[in-house]
């Protein structure tokens, strides 16, 4: 059983992590929160069922496909929503708001096109479950949980070893010095924000045959991001994967030993523990100055 929960834990940890990557991402470049995170997963989800179920695309193209549409979501969403809203000086708590209204923009906008019915993706591969060490698990879970480990790894290289990415680092740390030294800070924000989302909805699709898609479980997945990113210690990408998989290890062996019920409170009792105990996260991440 304890296997089976590890695997569990591990799966849904990912899923989390994903999701809190672009909380931080988003934070460290223009200090607000993103609070569309969930609703964007889910809008890769239902892009990867239209491509993969509805067009019968291969899956490569398929994901191909669905980061660049999500990549200029992000894009657009920077452009034309944040980065106006960003120049007139407004109050962080007003740009947090329009990320609010984005979420529900995005809601409305997968109802009216793919409806309210839950959808599933068909299964990317053809072999849909592995026995390791006498248990049975669904080949997509460890798909989701090696996609999530690699995307960390490449996020890595590009933050740390091209000068895009330096860049990007030097405009989160200080925007007046990074415009000092020639770096378009707006574009580095920008990309910022698509690469968050493309992350986002790279995690819609991986999640689409395990759990389906639909517009309820945004919200949801929104908030355990959320707490995913706190208890590693927001704005951090590190971080982020190690709060997503302690909250889902909490959740999981909670509702595998004690109590299923423990499961929808669990991330938020320790969301509350970490700020008593550790303000700053498990990585004790120093929070950016407005």
């Amino acid at each position: 059983m304890f296997i089976q929960l590890l695997i569990a834990a591990l799966l849904t940890g990912s899923i989390y992590g994903l999701i809190a990557i672009g909380y931080s991402m988003i934070y460290r470049a223009s200090g607000i929160m993103n609070l569309s995170q969930g609703d964007l997963m889910c809008l890769g989800g239902f892009l990867g069922y239209t491509f993969y179920n509805l067009l019968d695309l291969p899956i490569w193209l398929t994901l191909i496909c669905t980061v660049i549409c999500t990549f200029l979501i992000g894009c657009m969403l920077e452009k034309f929503v944040i980065r106006p809203i960003f120049k007139r000086k407004v109050s962080t708590s007003a740009l947090i708001l329009a990320t609010v209204a984005i979420s529900y923009i995005v809601q409305s906008v997968e109802l009216v096109i793919w409806g309210g019915t839950p959808l599933r993706l068909k299964s990317f591969l053809s072999v849909p479950t592995v026995k390791l060490g006498g248990v049975i698990y669904q080949t997509e879970s460890l798909l989701c949980i090696g996609v999530a480990v690699v995307c960390m790894i490449a996020l890595h290289i590009f933050m740390t070893k091209t000068s895009f990415g330096i860049a990007m680092r030097a405009a989160a740390m200080d925007q007046d010095a990074a415009k000092s030294c020639g770096i378009n800070v707006d574009s580095t924000t920008r990309i910022t924000w698509a690469i968050s989302t493309s992350v986002a909805g790279l995690a819609g699709i991986l999640v689409g045959p395990l759990y389906g898609v639909t517009t309820t479980i945004g919200t949801s997945m929104s908030a355990k991001g959320f707490a995913s990113a706190v208890i590693g210690g927001y704005g951090d990408m590190y971080g982020a994967m190690i709060g997503g998989g302690v909250l889902s290890a909490l959740e999981t062996f909670a509702a595998g030993y004690i109590s299923s019920s423990l499961k929808q409170i669990i991330a938020y009792v320790a969301v509350l523990i970490v700020l008593f105990i550790r303000p700053r996260g498990i990585l004790n991440v120093e929070a950016v100055q407005d």
